[in-house]
């Protein structure tokens, strides 16, 4: 399976005049989510859209917004794309227009491989120059052509210049480990995760990065790797395991910084500054402000309670419709 086969010619939308609100961009997509036969529920799908909204925005700034939730509305895991050249202001972390709109649709019950394909394209896009030939593309077939290059590592920038080469690593162990988590763990910490590697790669550091998404925890950190790293980020919007971290120093933030501070976070890991994190027999970060732990126990508590919620719309309709 491939990007393509989730991205259907009908449901791409090129050089559209800005939508009036964010909301009407949602809409504005699910329509060509629907007709890409995507959705069961286009209402019922648009809700958890917006409730996803709720919890964080999707607009991650850099002109991308990535509007996406796993629904009962889904009927199979598709993409809509939609490109904004003027810009529309999304809510984005950076408060610059949103230019570049990639919605994403999950079942209730996505499998693994859906799961892999729509991480790998929140990766993709995290690459300036494939983002701006998308936004500049003319046509439906000129865009799929581009996203299936890039997939398969054919992409090259129209003003390619020879970068230079990455300084070598620094250490025989790895020098950065963090850790990447939002609630739904489609699109954020994927997006998170490159970011990061990217950053340290190009200061020619060696880096691991844990994934805490929908399809369960990957590359997972070892005893022997905490223990030797110099810096250790957890940029997480959900509870992760932190036990492990007992006695180092540790830079907690929020998933969104791991998009767009990626740089500063591991200047501050390196620092030796960090808080050092104090396990006291549960998951719960000590060094943390209360509101951050608040909404962390929030914002994983939606994450279980979606599928109730969603269930109980469904009940309701069911009531009206035989009453």
């Amino acid at each position: 399976m491939t990007i393509n086969d989730l991205l259907k010619p009908e449901s791409i939308a090129l050089g559209i005049t800005p939508p009036a609100s964010k909301e009407a961009a949602i809409h504005l997509l699910a329509d060509y989510m629907e007709k890409g036969g995507n959705l069961s529920d286009k209402d019922q799908y648009i809700k958890d859209v917006l409730a996803r909204e709720e919890s964080g925005t999707t607009g991650l700034g850099d002109g991308i917004a990535t509007p996406h939730a796993k629904s009962a509305g889904v009927r199979a895991a598709g993409l809509a794309a939609m490109t904004v050249p003027d810009g529309m202001d999304f809510a984005a972390m950076d408060g610059n227009p949103s230019r570049l709109f990639f919605m994403i649709a999950a079942p209730d019950a996505a499998n693994d491989e859906h799961l892999a394909i729509l991480s790998k394209l929140a990766t993709m896009i995290m690459d300036p120059d494939f983002k701006e030939a998308l936004i500049n593309a003319k046509t439906v077939e000129e865009f799929r052509k581009l996203v299936d290059d890039k997939e398969n590592d054919r992409f090259v920038a129209p003003s390619a210049t020879e970068e230079p080469a990455a300084a070598a690593p620094k250490a025989d162990h790895i020098q950065i480990l963090a850790v990447t988590a939002c609630p739904t763990g489609i699109a954020h910490t994927f997006m998170a995760a490159e970011s990061i590697e990217q950053h340290a790669k190009k200061r020619g550091l060696t880096v691991k990065v844990e994934t805490n998404g929908s399809a369960g925890v990957k590359n997972v950190l070892t005893d022997a790797e905490i223990a030797a790293a110099d810096g250790i980020i957890v940029a997480a919007d959900k509870q992760v395991a932190m036990s492990r971290f007992n006695g180092r120093r540790v830079v907690i933030t929020k998933v969104a910084d791991g998009i767009n501070k990626a740089d500063e976070l591991i200047d501050r890991a390196l620092s030796g500054n960090a808080p050092v994190y104090h396990a006291s027999g549960a998951d719960n970060a000590e060094d943390e402000s209360l509101a951050r732990q608040i909404y962390k126990h929030l914002m994983n508590g939606v994450s279980h309670m979606l599928p109730f919620v969603v269930g109980g719309g469904i009940l309701i309709a069911l009531a009206f419709l035989f009453d």
